[in-house]
C-alpha cells in the first residue's frame, strides 16, 4: 500500500482519483450530522495514528473527524508524550506503531523523519506537513478551484510571498495537473531551484519573479500563506522583506473576474491579506479550509486500497 508523502511521488490519474473521491465523498454528506459515519464508509474497523510535532488545528480536527466518518478510529498523540520525545530512534517507532495500525499520518518539523518513519513502517505513512512539503493542502486547494468552477488543465495559478513548504506542494502537483504556476517572492525566500528545474523536466509551468502584480496579472487564482510560520525566528526581517507582497483588493483585481483567493490558514490579517479578503462573502478560504477533511479522506481511502487509480 503507498505511503502519501509529497504529490512529486504520484501521476496525474492517481491525483485526479483522489480528487474525484474527494468530491463524491462530500457530495455523499450532504444533509448529514458531522459526526455521523459516510453512508458507505470507506474505512471501516482501520485506525489511524496521528503524531504531532507541531501544534495543529486543521490537521488534527479534519483527520480526526475524517476517520469516524470513514467508520474508522484514530489515535493522537504528541511526540513530546511519546517515547520519541525521550529519543527512542524514528525506526523502532515505525515498526511497533506498524503492528498496531493500519496507517500513521505525521506532522513533523524534518520531512526526513517521514522519509525514515516510511522507511521501516510496514503500513502506509501520510505526510501532514513537514519543512519541505504540505501535500494534503494542496490537494484541498484544487478541490476548492474546482468547485469554484476552475479547470486545472491550464489554469494560472499565482502564489504570492515566502516560497515555503505549502508552495512547494504546488510546484510538486504543477505538471501532473497542468496548470502554470506563477511564485512571486522577495530574494532570500524563493524557492529551491533544484525542486523547480526537476518539476519543469517533468513538464511543469513555473514562473519565478520577485513581482507579485505580474504574478497576479490574469490569474484564476491567488494564493498566499503567513509570513512568519511556525519554527521561523527572524520575525522582524521576515516582516519587512515580505511587507510587499500581500493580498489585497488591488492585487486581486489585477486577476480574472472571479478570480479564487485562497489561504490555507492560520491567518494573520494585515500582513499577508487584508480583513477585507478574509471577510468577502465570495472568499473561499473556508471551503478550502473544509475541504481538508474530504480531501484527507480520500488520501486515507487511496492508500488503504479502498479506490484506485492508475
Amino acid at each position: 500500500m503507498p505511503d502519501f508523502l509529497s504529490l512529486a511521488d504520484l501521476g496525474a490519474s492517481q491525483i485526479r482519483s483522489i480528487l474525484d473521491h474527494a468530491h463524491a465523498l462530500k457530495a455523499a454528506r450532504a444533509g448529514l450530522p458531522k459526526g455521523a459515519t459516510d453512508p458507505t464508509p470507506d474505512l471501516p474497523g482501520r485506525t489511524l495514528a496521528m503524531i504531532f510535532e507541531k501544534s495543529s488545528t486543521r490537521t488534527r480536527f479534519s483527520f480526526e473527524q475524517g476517520m469516524r466518518q470513514l467508520g474508522g478510529s484514530a489515535i493522537v498523540a504528541t511526540s513530546d508524550t511519546m517515547q520519541l520525545g525521550r529519543g527512542e530512534p524514528v525506526r523502532d517507532t515505525a515498526r511497533v506503531l506498524s503492528r498496531y495500525v493500519d496507517a500513521v499520518m505525521l506532522r513533523v518539523n524534518s520531512h526526513a523523519t517521514l522519509d525514515e518513519f516510511a522507511r521501516y513502517a510496514s503500513v502506509p505513512i501520510v505526510n501532514g506537513l513537514s519543512d519541505y512539503n504540505h501535500p494534503c493542502q494542496i490537494l484541498a486547494d484544487l478541490m476548492t478551484l474546482e468547485e469554484r468552477g476552475t479547470t486545472l488543465e491550464g489554469a494560472k495559478i499565482a502564489w504570492v510571498g515566502d516560497g515555503n513548504n505549502v508552495a512547494m506542494s504546488f510546484v510538486n502537483a504543477a505538471a501532473q495537473m497542468g496548470f502554470s504556476l506563477h511564485v512571486a517572492s522577495p530574494d532570500g525566500y524563493r524557492l529551491p531551484g533544484q525542486d523547480v528545474e526537476r518539476a519543469r523536466a517533468a513538464g511543469a509551468d513555473i514562473v519565478l519573479s520577485s513581482d507579485p502584480d505580474a504574478a497576479a496579472d490574469e490569474a484564476d487564482a491567488l494564493v498566499t500563506d503567513c509570513f512568519v510560520s511556525m519554527g521561523d525566528a527572524d520575525y522582524d526581517t521576515r516582516l519587512k522583506a515580505l511587507s510587499g507582497y500581500g493580498l489585497d483588493a488591488d492585487r486581486v483585481a489585477r486577476a480574472k473576474p472571479g478570480a479564487t483567493v485562497l489561504h490555507c490558514l492560520p491567518a494573520y490579517r494585515g500582513q499577508e491579506i487584508t480583513d477585507a479578503l478574509m471577510e468577502d462573502p465570495d472568499s473561499a478560504i473556508w471551503d478550502e479550509a473544509e475541504n481538508r477533511l474530504h480531501a484527507q479522506k480520500a488520501v486515507l481511502a487511496w492508500c488503504l486500497g479502498a479506490i484506485k487509480s492508475g
